[in-house]
Order: structure tokens, then sequence, then C-alpha cells
């Protein structure tokens, strides 16, 4: 039985006893019936991260049935409402979760990526910033990278940059916002600036497949036949099977 598989039959067995624990016909206590909104809410999630979702819309909503002031309910059914399409309802029940728990920075993360899907692009980088500025918030460098993303999507890259040094400033081993600001820099023509950012993050961190090809790009660009050796050698040497050396590959073959 895989991980995935053990974690719901768990699950399972703890809305079971929760519902057991009721008895007859009687009303189940406040008490009980959280815990059964609990155990659903796990289960609806878990079905939710499958990619079943008549069935993880099944668990939900019986969960904010059991439980209608868990934002945590709240927010996964907004999460499961986008993936249906329906943009009203994820939008109200987004917004319900925030009401529940004002300021809450997981929430606030997770409108915003919500809000950028949708193409409002300032509210969602405003609820980012927000998440960001939580000081109970345990990843404000993913934040500042997600805002950054999302600006880049709406093709909006000089402000989309000092969010990514933002991140780097402070996570500076992100190796994310460290990809996402070569990028921008060497889709803008900037390859020296690409190039010396991969270069100097990599002095203090571990290459990633992503960088060490984002940085042969850039010395391909600017023609520095040395540095791009040693980007290849590097992604075919560390990292042989990935999809970013097999790429490389392909790019070197057609230039032959």
């Amino acid at each position: 039985m895989n991980a995935c598989r053990t974690l719901v039959a768990a699950i399972a067995a703890t809305a079971l006893a929760a519902c057991a624990s009721t008895g007859g016909d009687s009303e189940p206590s406040p008490q009980s019936a959280a815990a059964a909104g609990a155990a659903n809410m796990q289960l609806g999630s878990a079905y939710l991260q499958q990619g079943n979702l008549p069935i993880a819309k099944q668990k939900l909503e019986r969960a904010v049935r059991q439980a209608p002031r868990d934002p945590r309910i709240h927010g996964l059914l907004a999460m499961l409402y986008a993936r249906l399409g329906d943009d009203k309802r994820a939008e109200g029940e987004y917004r319900e979760a925030l009401s529940l728990a004002p300021g809450d920075p997981e929430q606030l993360n997770n409108y915003a990526v919500y809000l950028c899907g949708v193409g409002r692009v300032d509210d969602g980088v405003k609820r980012f910033q927000e998440a960001a500025r939580n000081r109970l918030y345990s990843t404000p460098w993913a934040a500042y990278t997600n805002a950054g993303v999302c600006l880049r999507g709406a093709k909006r890259d000089a402000e989309a940059e000092p969010l990514f040094l933002q991140a780097l400033q402070v996570r500076p081993d992100y190796a994310e916002a460290a990809v996402q600001l070569a990028d921008l820099r060497l889709g803008n023509e900037r390859a020296a600036e690409a190039l010396a950012g991969v270069t100097d993050f990599m002095k203090r961190n571990p290459p990633t497949p992503d960088l060490l090809l984002l940085g042969w790009r850039a010395a391909r660009a600017q023609s520095d036949g040395i540095s791009a050796a040693q980007m290849a050698w590097r992604l075919h040497t560390d990292f042989p099977d990935s999809e970013q050396a097999h790429t490389l590959a392909a790019l070197t073959a057609k230039k032959q």
C-alpha cells in the first residue's frame, strides 16, 4: 500500500471513530462535529491532491456543514471550486476563509495564486505581499517570488525584478528566485547580468538544472565559450538524466 492510500485509510478510521462517538440518533456534540469535519477535510484534501474532484467535493462540502467556521475547509473548497471552473463560488470561499482568519498568510497566499490565475494581477500581488510581510508566515521568500511570477505573466518585468531580489535578500539560497531573476534578465537582453547572477548564486549554493541551463544560455548569448562549456559540463555531470540536460543536448545538436 502506498503512502497516500495509507494516509487516507488512517483518516477514514478517524472519521468512523468520530461518527461512532455520537451514538444513536442524538445530535452530535460540537466537539464530535468538529472532529468529523476535520476528518472529512483531510479526506477531501487528499482526494483533491489526487485529482479526484467529485469525491473531494463530497467530502469537503460535508466537512463545511460539520465545521462551518473552520477557515481551512473554506480555503480547500475555494481551491476545489476554482479547479471546477466555478469562479463565483471559489471567490466566495476564499473571502469566507479570510473573514474567519483575517491576515492568515497561508490563506492570503492561496487566494493570491487564484487571483493571479484569473488575471487580477494587482489584487494578487497585493495579497502575496501581505502574506510575505506577516511575521507568522514561514516562507515569505516564496510569496515574494510568486508575486514576481504573477507580474511576469502580465509582462510587467520591471515591477517583478525587485520582488525576486527581495526574495533573495530574505533567503539568499532560494534557487527559484535566482532562476526567475536570471530568466527575466536574459529575456530582456541582459545576458551579462543573467550570467553574473547565476555564477554568483552558485558560488554560495548548490547548482540546480534550471540555473545551469540558464547559465549556459546566458554564456552563449555573451559568446563566452569557456563559461558555456563549464555550465554544460556541470549539467551533464551532476544532472545527466534531467529534462534540462536533454534540452541542452538537443540545443547543442541543432547548432552543430
